[in-house]
């Protein structure tokens, strides 16, 4: 019995599985597809990501330069206000550091997130690396 009778093989290469060489074509190429498609997706979600991380980044800048104008406008404040001599003024004084000390916490909050290491597509960059490396021999 020859192999084309028997179901082992047929005249384009095929295996019992019944793929020729149009249907290893059509797997492959499909294959290819779904990777490309994990990829984009993964290159938008960290996208996504990066979007989100610079806008808490700039909400927190806005929030420290927002604070930084409360602690001047209040250490001004405190040089202008009629008080009792002894108190009132280190009490303005004491609210203005306050409000100084957050925005400066706030500042460098805002600025860790943004040095962050690895970059934008960190994940894109190592899965794609990971697929070149599994394809080479």
């Amino acid at each position: 019995m020859s192999e084309q009778e028997d179901g082992r093989g047929d005249k384009l290469g095929g295996t019992a599985d019944g793929l020729g060489l149009g249907g290893r074509a059509r797997r492959m190429l499909t294959h290819g597809l779904e990777l490309l498609q994990n990829r984009v997706e993964l290159l938008s979600t960290e996208l996504e990501a990066e979007k989100l991380r610079l806008f808490a980044a700039l909400a927190q800048g806005f929030l420290a330069l927002l604070l930084g104008v409360a602690a001047l406008g209040l250490l001004c404040a405190s040089l202008l206000m009629l008080t009792p001599e002894r108190w009132r003024w280190l009490t303005a004084l004491g609210l203005g550091l306050l409000c100084l000390g957050f925005a400066l916490g706030l500042w460098r909050k805002a600025r860790t997130q943004l040095s962050q290491p690895g970059g934008m597509f960190a994940g894109t960059a190592a899965e794609l690396e990971r697929d070149r490396s599994g394809l080479e021999p």
